[in-house]
């Protein structure tokens, strides 16, 4: 076969979970698969080190300025005289007009179930965009990957296709996601971004389904009833936008217990998890949700939400709250921080749970795919 992939923000330096996903099963094709040619679409950016040519699979570049020429224009400009058996599109979206067959990884349909113009301006074109062209390549596309079983069901439903062209292919956990670190270490990325000895951990994020509001109302709740106060560490969130909230709910004094700590590099993640009391991860709907399995893999506890693919990814290895009812969040904080065995309960079956899930599996599950589009 001769396939092409497009990824098209894959060499960017702060990858968002679709490009990790990308980059995971790409590295582990080329392990895999030594008879196949590959072509990797991409635009290029810093972090051209992600990932190396092999001598059947190469990369080309192609230019742009924005995300949908690129996809739209360029992209379809690149192939078009390729000799490609088929194009797979890994990131929800593909070019509406385009003389190869089809395969798209559609990871999710949040955007056309409710549109609320609640996220940033890149966000709201973004989803609009992907509202516009998704019903489109979804009928052009011989088959459709997605996430989760959960999310498989939303698929069928929404865009009324036939259940065999939907295949679910798992993410995964990377093997650098456990707790392979010394006193020493964990002790030093303490210092170097000024945490302390425990922390609850929350991953910020602008877009509405990461329910940040809830988060902290929770938190500020559990700082009202709690003597002893564990700090709540938010990543690559604005501190000033979190005082508007806490200003809102009248507990402004409690930003001096929250710890903002910017951007994390993701071969620091596993650290950052590693080091965390409490994994917080309470959103409001996600089609996979790879930071449940991710901490998991570093011995964190999880508390997560019992909506939407959640808790079919942790299993019988998290909490689970309702994330519309920040009181449960609250409870479920004081639960893990008041009772050790229950905590180094979940830690083992996190372990546990988060091993079932290796992107070799998720890659011998595409190139299965890949068999039946020629």
């Amino acid at each position: 076969m001769k396939v092409g992939i497009e990824v098209q923000r894959i060499f960017r330096p702060k990858k968002h979970g679709m490009e990790v996903v990308a980059l995971e099963i790409i590295k582990q094709i080329q392990l895999l698969d030594l008879k196949n040619q590959y072509t990797l679409y991409a635009k290029d950016d810093a972090d051209r080190k992600c990932l190396s040519e092999t001598f059947n699979f190469k990369i080309k570049t192609l230019p742009s300025k924005t995300y949908a020429d690129w996809e739209q224009i360029s992209l379809p400009k690149g192939i078009k005289d390729e000799d490609l058996d088929f194009l797979h599109c890994t990131c929800n979206t593909a070019p509406l007009r385009s003389n190869k067959p089809l395969l798209l990884t559609l990871h999710d349909i949040i955007y056309l179930e409710k549109l609320d113009f609640k996220g940033t301006a890149y966000q709201n074109f973004g989803n609009l965009y992907r509202r516009f062209v998704v019903p489109r390549v979804v009928d052009q596309s011989r088959f459709i990957i997605t996430v989760s079983n959960y999310e498989k069901e939303v698929i069928l439903e929404k865009l009324n296709l036939p259940e065999d062209k939907v295949k679910v292919v798992y993410n995964a956990v990377n093997e650098r996601f456990k707790d392979n670190f010394t006193s020493e270490e964990k002790a030093n990325f303490r210092i170097k971004y000024h945490l302390p000895e425990r922390y609850l951990l929350f991953l910020g994020n602008t877009a509405p389904k990461k329910n940040t509001q809830s988060v902290i109302q929770a938190f500020s709740d559990y700082c009202e009833s709690t003597k002893e106060i564990i700090p709540l560490v938010i990543l690559d969130f604005d501190k000033i936008q979190v005082l508007e909230m806490l200003g809102k709910m009248g507990k402004s004094k409690f930003i001096s217990d929250i710890i903002f700590p910017g951007y994390v590099s993701p071969d620091e993640m596993p650290l950052m998890y590693s080091s965390c009391h409490i994994f917080l991860y309470p959103s409001l709907r996600e089609s996979f949700g790879l930071p449940i399995l991710e901490a998991m893999g570093c011995g964190a506890p999880v508390i997560t939400s019992n909506t939407s693919s959640m808790p079919e990814v942790a299993g019988d290895a998290a909490i689970f709250i309702d994330p519309l009812k920040s009181n449960e969040i609250t409870e479920a904080i004081r639960l893990l921080s008041a009772n050790e065995s229950r905590r180094l309960e979940l830690i083992k079956k996190g372990l546990e749970r988060s091993s079932l899930f290796t992107w070799k599996s998720s890659a011998e599950k595409v190139l299965d795919i890949y068999s039946k589009m020629v």
